[in-house]
C-alpha cells in the first residue's frame, strides 16, 4: 500500500539544448530525485504551476530564449515554490547574483557535474517533509 504522506521530490533542468538536458537528468536520475525537463522557460513556469509542491531543485541557465530567461524563471520560481533550490548556470557568475533572488545560485556554464550534485545533496536537505507549510500545493 503507498505511503499517503510520500510526496515526490523533483529536480526541474530548463536548458534549450537537448543533449544538455539529458546530461542533467542522467546525473540527478542518480540522486533521490525524480527529474523532470523542460526546453523553454515558459514550459518551466508551468510545471511549476501545476507540480510546484514537489520541486525541490530548480536548474536553468540564464540564457533562455523567449520571454522568461532564467534570471525571470528564477524569480518566479522562488514566488511560486519558497524554499526551492534554484541555480542557474551563466557565463559570468560573478555578476549575475545582482539580478537573482536571494535563495538562487549561481554556478558557470556549462555546468560541472559535481556542482549539480552538491547542490542536488543541498534541494534535498532543504526539502520540506509533509505537513510543512512550504510542501503545500501552488
Amino acid at each position: 500500500m503507498p505511503d499517503a504522506t510520500h510526496t515526490s521530490h523533483l529536480a526541474l533542468v530548463v536548458d534549450e539544448d537537448a543533449a544538455a538536458r539529458d546530461r542533467a537528468e542522467a546525473l540527478l536520475g542518480e540522486t533521490e530525485l525524480d527529474v523532470v525537463t523542460c526546453a523553454s522557460g515558459e514550459a518551466a513556469v508551468e510545471v511549476l504551476r501545476s507540480r510546484g509542491g514537489d520541486v525541490v531543485l530548480l536548474l536553468t541557465k540564464a540564457t533562455l530564449k523567449g520571454g522568461v530567461d532564467g534570471h525571470r524563471l528564477a524569480t518566479a520560481a522562488c514566488k511560486l515554490r519558497p524554499g526551492v533550490r534554484v541555480v542557474l548556470s551563466t557565463g559570468t557568475p560573478e555578476t549575475c547574483r545582482a539580478r537573482l533572488p536571494d535563495e538562487a545560485v549561481c554556478t558557470r556554464h556549462p555546468w560541472l557535474p559535481l556542482d549539480v550534485l552538491v547542490q542536488a545533496h543541498a534541494a534535498l536537505l532543504r526539502s520540506p517533509w509533509p505537513g510543512d507549510p512550504r510542501s503545500r500545493p501552488i
